[in-house]
């Protein structure tokens, strides 16, 4: 007998894993949101994860074309994938953005010097660049900048939620796949793989 509920809860396990260790596939996943009629996808660095209800957390820059694509339309989804286990899990979400409120200021505070300095670049993301930049200040190529002036970043930070509306799990086994679904949370049920 194929228990779903212990199937779900180990991913989340593994999900939460994810947040801290690099190594883990879960630390990254596929976000997809909509620009305009086009679906655009990219790779996001899982930040952070709520069980009850379940949410999942990343940080962007403000300027972003995923961010302008978020304001515009909140649904979107998120792929992850572990190719070892051979198991995919897809989430139907909404997201809300924190911009320059409390949530956003407390994350911002506990972010890294080293990651702030991606916030501190003076090109919009995706913008059209007649040479290479690397699109953070000059003088931190080798270095990280001081606490005071990492604070000029912080008008470009956002910290994302995105608030699981359908969670679809898909297990690959040679003798017969597993897969189900889980609507708010709350009601598993199989679907056919």
């Amino acid at each position: 007998m194929c228990k779903i509920n212990d199937i779900y809860q180990t991913e989340l396990e593994y999900l939460k894993d994810g947040i801290k260790n690099s190594s883990n596939p879960y630390h990254t996943f596929t976000l997809s949101s909509l620009n305009g009629i086009y679906p655009e996808s990219r790779t996001i660095v899982l930040r952070g994860l709520d069980f009850d209800p379940l949410k999942i957390y990343f940080n962007a820059d403000y300027r972003s074309p995923k961010i302008q694509e978020l304001t515009k339309n909140h649904f979107c989804s998120a792929l992850f994938y572990d190719r070892k286990r051979k198991i995919q899990l897809r989430f139907k979400c909404q997201a809300v953005l924190h911009y320059q409120n409390n949530i956003s200021r407390k994350i911002w505070s506990n972010t890294v010097l080293q990651s702030r300095k991606c916030y501190m670049g003076p090109h919009s993301p995706s913008k059209s660049l007649d040479e290479w930049h690397p699109n953070i200040p000059l003088e931190y190529l080798k270095t990280d900048p001081d606490k005071e002036h990492s604070k000029e970043g912080y008008i470009n930070f956002t910290h994302v939620e995105l608030k699981i509306m359908e969670s679809d799990l898909l297990q690959l086994h040679h003798d017969g796949h597993i897969r189900f679904k889980v609507i708010n949370g709350n009601k598993l049920f199989f679907v056919s793989p």
